[in-house]
């Protein structure tokens, strides 16, 4: 197809009639890209290796066709379609071969966010023109982010939706018919890969964007710690209006200096260290804004006090980190500090990001199965020190050396989960030789967690915490992390149910 043609397709009401489309992936994502090209009159072949019973249904009925089977190589009905776009799932890695052959056959890769900018006008404002988008990445803390800029910019005033990587897809927003003023993306790092394939054409114009923070992680899909880091650093290409980055990670502020951005941009610095012009951050127990006023260089706005944020339960380093963040882009976006103070009296933090599960017998016992990685581990150890932790899964190719030996260390003992329980015990021999390490062999109990709880619960101090931030991903032993965080959390309603009674068998000195 010429090049022309799909430059051209760059609005709702463009002709996308008869477009061949391969869609690769039948997820919730999958299906907004099938359904959305169905919709718009798009020839739509989806292939999956496997689906739903109700997204099998639905296909054929939107006027989709699908084509289940392995995809370890090109399908013969791909290359029998010769689609003129394919438009990948985030799960297909820059490496799966079907990726592979749309690249060396020349073929316009997309992802759905870039689908969905192009079609962003379904819905428009009163004064004509699309909603707003502002961008939030990072290695942790990206679903709070979003969570927290979408109800600070509803509280001022405006109609926004989270959406993207958080569990909604982009193409639902854009197609809801209520129409919004702005919608705050999570893009993951995948995402943001396919946008970086993007032509002129489907490059992303976002109103503000953040970085929180940048660690390893996605090593496997990625490549590499550079791919990893470069796919990050797109979400600030072309912004408009605000480059929000964390001042305590010079990866982030970097990305912000080598970006290619919209001329007038600002760059907006974020910490819990005292604010200079132009960044938010933490006076005398103040969140202030010295970035978004006139007099910003000899004066600053409250936004709320950690004694407020304390009633509610925000007042660990890296939810402080992300308010800030989400202050900073719905600043942006002409939210008042009053409106911030106010819409942070009634947040609440998902399930699974360091949710109080019980306090008992003098033990805190804290869920953050959402810390999937090491540096989201490493926030709830500095916030829990001397924590009884739980640790272990799915590690994707990154090393907990560092995280063992910056704040393992501190841990009053360490249980081990996972499929890579070696490397975890392995780590903590060499860097926190001190720290008492107890495994558990799936096949003990009757269930993982379980074990691990009666384990830590024999450990746990009065006074003390049990956490669970396993640092890694939960697929080698649940379904994902919030299964993880849900068989945690009955496991402790059901070890206070029973009392301790029961005999860990563990030996003296891990006691």
């Amino acid at each position: 197809m010429s090049t022309a043609r799909l430059d051209s397709l760059t609005s709702w009401h463009a002709d996308w009639r008869g477009l061949r489309v391969a869609v690769l992936g039948l997820s919730v994502t999958g299906f907004s890209v099938a359904d959305t090209l169905a919709e718009l009159g798009a020839d739509v072949l989806v292939l999956s290796e496997q689906a739903s019973d109700e997204y099998q249904r639905l296909i054929p009925i939107i006027g989709a066709r699908l084509e289940l089977g392995a995809l370890d190589q090109v399908p013969s009905a791909l290359i029998d379609f010769d689609p003129e776009v394919v438009i990948a799932s985030p799960g297909f890695s820059p490496s799966h071969p079907l990726i592979r052959w749309a690249q060396e056959s020349e073929i316009a890769l997309w992802g759905d966010v870039e689908l969905a900018w192009r079609v962003r006008d379904k819905v428009v404002r009163a004064d004509g023109t699309p909603a707003d988008w502002v961008l939030v990445t990072g290695t942790n803390g990206k679903t709070t982010t979003v969570q927290l800029t979408a109800t600070l910019l509803v509280e001022g005033g405006l109609r926004a939706a989270p959406c993207g990587n958080i569990g909604i897809p982009v193409l639902d927003a854009i197609r809801d018919p209520s129409g919004f003023d702005a919608l705050v993306v999570e893009l993951s790092s995948h995402q943001l890969w396919y946008i970086g394939q993007s032509s002129s054409a489907g490059e992303l114009v976002p109103y503000s964007s953040v970085c929180l923070n940048l660690a390893d992680d996605h090593l496997v899909w990625h490549g590499s710690a550079e791919a990893y880091r470069d796919a990050k650093a797109l979400v600030y290409r072309n912004t408009r209006v605000a480059c929000v980055y964390n001042k305590a990670d010079a990866a982030t502020r970097l990305m912000v200096e080598e970006a290619d951005v919209t001329e007038g941009a600002r760059a907006i610095g974020f910490d819990l260290g005292v604010p200079g012009p132009s960044d938010l951050g933490v006076v005398d127990g103040i969140l202030a804004d010295r970035a978004f006023l006139d007099d910003r260089r000899d004066s600053a706005l409250e936004l709320t006090t950690l004694d407020a944020l304390a009633e509610v339960g925000l007042t660990a380093g890296h939810i402080v980190q992300n308010i800030l963040a989400a202050s900073a882009l719905a600043r942006s976006l002409g939210a008042s500090p009053e409106a911030i103070a106010r819409a942070l009296q009634s947040f609440r933090l998902d399930a699974h990001r360091i949710e109080l599960v019980a306090r008992h017998a003098g033990v805190t016992w804290i869920n953050d199965s959402k810390a999937t990685n090491p540096h989201a581990a490493s926030s709830s150890l500095r916030a829990y020190p001397g924590a009884v932790w739980i640790v272990g899964g799915d590690l994707k190719g990154v090393d907990l050396s560092d995280l063992v030996a910056d704040v393992g260390r501190s841990a009053r003992a360490a249980v081990v989960i996972g499929a890579a329980r070696g490397d975890v015990v392995a780590a903590f021999e060499r860097h926190a030789p001190a720290v008492p390490v107890i495994e558990v062999v799936p096949g003990e109990t009757e269930g993982v967690m379980t074990r691990a709880v009666e384990i830590a619960a024999k450990i746990a101090v009065d006074g003390g915490t049990v956490l669970l931030a396993p640092a890694a991903a939960s697929f080698d032993q649940f379904s994902g992390y919030a299964d993880r965080g849900h068989r945690f959390t009955e496991a402790v309603q059901s070890w206070i149910e029973r009392g301790s009674a029961d005999d860990t068998g563990l030996p003296p000195a891990a006691l």
